[in-house]
């Protein structure tokens, strides 16, 4: 692609709206769109508003300073900057000073080629130049001022052409994945609950209470037995997958406050936020916080690997939910937590299952992985296109 540097400023007459108070907003009427709802459109191609102007208002901004057009550009200037939107034929809307911004076409240029353009890395790497960090807040002089390497009439259409038929195809293979990623996380969640809401041959109705209980005293993480010991709080855990994360010793986190003692033989279970489903299994011992129940699984009763996968099922998380309604943060306390009932197989069956169980959880994280990488990859080949296109590779 071969072009002329053209400053933004040269094609686009740039500027925001006249300022609309809160006041003025209505409940019906023009739609009025703040950054949020562009970066839908932007997204989307659509958006479900929830705030307007009258049309009295619209049509007083529209016979005195003008209104959004098609083919004009709108682009969100503070927080999440950059998301652009092409006005169509048939979008009648005004919008909010200052987080947005509106490129008027004064030019004969393909506004399709520069909506690509502003999505394109040498948009952005133009915006951050110079300022040591990626720009929180792009002003009406910044967008004037970018060069935007302008290539013919015919060669700003082959190019969106491209583009167009090529973000096709990937925002199709896109959904696939993601649709993908969420059967494998529907089929595991479904044969959970399965499980755990079955009631076989010889099961017996039990209390929490009945098969595990907390056997940990609170501590001082600052005595010397229990400096090096590894901590694990509520952000420690990955939410559903009972993986750890990010590890420090009591030491290196400078703790202060009591924590309770497990051992690998427990159950890890966050008591905050119960919606997060925070449990996890170690293979060490060590100190929790105490916004957590170290739950020792007793003997005969109930399995650690069977404890752990009922407190992830979704009748205990839905129990703990309802448990844990507070005017503050959501919170399990201990007589909810053991007064939850649930029907129990032997422990020979308990594993028997529990297997199965992490069997499935394990294929289910291969495929979750899987699925992540492809749309990761997905993204990184939508920038790659970008940066070809706009550099003469494409």
């Amino acid at each position: 692609m071969t072009g002329r540097k053209t400053a933004l400023g040269e094609l686009f007459r740039i500027g925001s709206s006249k300022r609309v108070l809160q006041s003025q907003w209505t409940t019906e009427g023009v739609p009025f769109y703040r950054g949020r709802e562009i970066t839908r459109l932007a997204a989307d191609g659509f958006v479900d508003n929830a705030l307007f102007i009258t049309e009295d208002l619209y049509a007083e901004f529209a016979a005195r300073y003008g209104v959004p057009s098609a083919g004009d550009i709108m682009i969100t200037a503070i927080g999440t900057i950059g998301n652009s939107h092409i006005v169509q034929t048939d979008d009648r809307f005004y919008f909010k000073d200052a987080s947005v911004l509106w490129l008027k076409k004064s030019a004969d240029v393909n506004s399709e080629f520069v909506n690509w353009w502003l999505k394109s890395p040498l948009f952005f790497d133009q915006l951050d130049r110079g300022n040591g960090a990626t720009v929180d807040t792009l002003t009406i002089q910044k967008l004037q001022s970018v060069l935007v390497d302008l290539p013919s009439p015919e060669e700003q259409h082959r190019i969106v052409a491209i583009l167009d038929a090529t973000f096709d195809g990937i925002a199709t293979a896109k959904a696939n994945a993601e649709q993908n990623l969420q059967n494998a996380r529907a089929l595991f969640e479904s044969h959970l609950q399965s499980v755990f809401t079955r009631r076989g041959e010889g099961w017996v109705e039990k209390r929490l209470s009945d098969v595990c209980a907390i056997t940990s005293t609170l501590v001082d993480p600052r005595k010397d037995e229990f400096l090096d010991l590894t901590h694990v709080g509520a952000g420690n855990i990955e939410s559903q997958t009972g993986v750890f994360v990010e590890l420090k010793t009591a030491r290196e986190e400078g703790l202060i406050s009591g924590k309770f003692l497990f051992d690998e033989s427990m159950v890890l279970y966050s008591k905050i936020r119960p919606y997060l489903m925070k449990v996890a299994r170690p293979d060490f011992n060590g100190l929790c916080s105490a916004d957590m129940y170290p739950l020792a699984p007793l003997p005969n009763e109930i399995t650690r690997d069977y404890l752990f996968h009922l407190l992830l099922s979704k009748p205990f998380t839905d129990y703990a939910i309802q448990g844990s309604a507070r005017a503050g943060m959501p919170k399990v306390n201990r007589e909810h937590l053991f007064g939850f009932q649930v029907w129990l197989p032997g422990v020979g069956k308990q594993k028997e299952l529990s297997e199965k169980l992490d069997a499935l959880h394990d294929e289910t994280q291969r495929l979750e992985s899987l699925y992540q990488q492809k749309l990761t990859a997905l993204d990184d080949l939508k920038e790659s296109l970008l940066h070809q296109a706009f550099s003469g590779q494409l």
